[in-house]
C-alpha cells in the first residue's frame, strides 16, 4: 500500500460517514452504521463500572488489528472456535468497507455477509491479534458465502454458529428476507456450510436448511456445543427475545439432519423438530453456549429483552438451566448484543466479545467469575 493509500481510506471513510449521519438509516438494518471513530460519538474503548470491562477493540480502524487494511472498517458478531489444531477462527457477520454501495437497502457502504480471520492468540488478556484472513484477488476480506443482498429475496447470508468436526469446519448461517421493526428480522432458512481447508473456501450442504417454519423455524439462530460424541445444537427463532432450544447430533452426522434428535423436556425425539420443547422460555437472543471448566457447569451468553449481557448456567447441556446473570447492565452499555465466548478455557476469567452497535464494531470483554 502506498503512502498515499490510508490517507485516501480516511478520506472517503470520513466522506461517507458525514453521508450517512445527513440520512435516516432504517433502525433494524445492520448496514445503515457509521464505524467511523470520533464521528460515530465514540472514541476508544467503552468504561464500564460493573463487573465486566471492555479490554481491546477486536475489529475497526481504532483495532491494533488494523481490520481497515483489508477493508474492515466495522463488522459485528465475532464467532470463535478452535479449528481442531490449536488454531482460532472468527467468523464476522455483516462487514461495512469503502465501495459500491448497496442503494437497495439504503446502506452507504459495501459490505460482506460472512468473513473470516485466524489467530493463534490462547491467552486474550492482552487481546486477540489476528495471524491471516480469507481475502480475494484484491486482498480484502472477501465473503464465504456469497449473498445476493436484494431485499424480499436475501439481502444477507449471516454466520451464527461454527465448530469443528473431525479436522473440518462447519458453519451455520441464517439467510435474512427482510429487516423489520428494531431487534426483529425474517429469515428465508438457516443452513450449514463446510470448509476442508482451514476456512479458505467454504460449500454449502443445501440438504441442512431448515426453511423458517414449524419446528425447524426454532433453529434460525443456532450455538454450537460438544459433549459425549454429540454436537449439541442450540436454537431460537429470527430475531431477539425468543425461547431456546435444542438438539443433538452424532458427530459424524451433522451433515444429516434425520439424525438429529431433539429435547422435548424429558426425553430425545429423533427427527422431529416440531417435539423441541424450550429449554429457557424466553428472552434470549443471539448466544454462544460452552462448557466451563471452572464453574463444572455449561454456560449460555446472549442479552435480555432489556438489552442486558446475560449468562446462564446448567449441569447438563438440555438443562435445567439457571435465572439469567448480569454481565453488563445495559445501562451501562445499552448497544451490546451477540456475546461469544472465547474457546479456550481460561480459569476464573470469562473472555468473550460482544458487538458494540453504536460503534459498529467488536470489543473483548472480561469478567471474572
Amino acid at each position: 500500500m502506498t503512502r498515499t493509500a490510508p490517507i485516501l481510506l480516511s478520506a472517503v471513510a470520513a466522506a461517507s460517514a458525514l453521508l450517512l449521519a445527513m440520512t435516516s438509516p432504517a433502525a433494524a438494518n445492520p448496514n445503515a452504521i457509521n464505524p467511523i471513530p470520533v464521528l460515530n460519538g465514540t472514541n476508544g474503548l467503552p468504561q464500564l463500572p460493573g463487573r465486566s470491562k471492555a479490554i481491546f477493540q477486536v475489529t475497526g480502524m481504532a483495532s491494533p488489528n488494523n481490520t481497515q487494511s483489508y477493508n474492515v472498517l466495522g463488522t459485528d458478531l465475532g464467532i470463535m472456535w478452535d479449528n481442531g489444531n490449536g488454531e482460532m477462527l472468527t467468523t464476522f457477520g455483516d462487514t461495512a468497507g469503502l465501495g459500491f454501495p448497496n442503494l437497495l437497502v439504503g446502506s452507504t457502504w459495501a459490505w460482506r455477509s460472512n468473513i473470516l480471520v485466524r489467530s493463534h492468540t490462547q491467552n486474550p488478556s492482552n487481546g486477540i491479534y489476528f495471524d491471516s484472513v480469507v481475502r480475494d484477488i484484491f486482498g480484502q476480506a472477501r465473503d464465504l458465502i456469497p449473498s445476493p443482498k436484494i431485499p424480499f429475496l436475501e439481502i444477507s447470508r449471516i454466520p451464527t454458529a461454527a465448530i469443528s468436526v473431525g479436522g473440518v469446519q462447519y458453519m451455520s448461517l441464517m439467510s435474512v428476507k427482510t429487516w423489520d421493526e428494531p431487534g426483529e428480522w425474517t429469515t428465508n432458512f438457516s443452513g450449514l456450510a463446510v470448509s476442508g481447508d482451514n476456512g479458505e473456501n467454504w460449500a454449502e450442504l443445501p440438504a441442512t436448511r431448515r426453511p423458517d417454519e414449524g419446528g425447524n423455524g426454532n433453529f434460525q439462530m443456532n450455538s454450537f456445543v460438544k459433549n459425549g460424541g454429540f454436537v449439541y445444537e442450540y436454537g431460537t427463532p429470527s430475531g431477539r427475545n425468543h425461547a431456546a432450544y435444542v438438539a443433538r447430533v452424532p458427530e459424524a452426522a451433522i451433515g444429516d439432519l434425520a439424525a438429529y434428535e431433539y429435547w422435548d423436556g424429558g426425553a430425545w425425539k429423533k427427527d422431529d423438530p416440531n417435539a423441541a420443547q424450550p429449554v429457557i422460555g424466553g428472552g434470549v437472543s443471539e448466544m454462544s453456549v460452552q462448557w466451563n471448566d471452572y464453574l463444572g457447569q455449561y454456560i449460555m451468553m446472549t442479552t435480555d429483552p432489556w438489552n442486558s449481557v446475560v449468562m446462564y448456567r446448567s449441569p447438563s447441556p438440555e438443562g435445567p438451566w439457571s435465572g439469567p446473570e448480569v454481565l453488563i447492565d445495559t445501562r451501562e452499555l445499552p448497544s451490546a448484543y451477540a456475546p461469544s465466548i472465547f474457546p479456550y478455557q481460561t480459569g476464573r476469567d470469562l473472555y468473550f466479545l460482544t458487538t458494540i452497535h453504536s460503534q459498529y464494531n467488536v470489543v473483548l470483554m472480561h469478567t471474572t467469575l
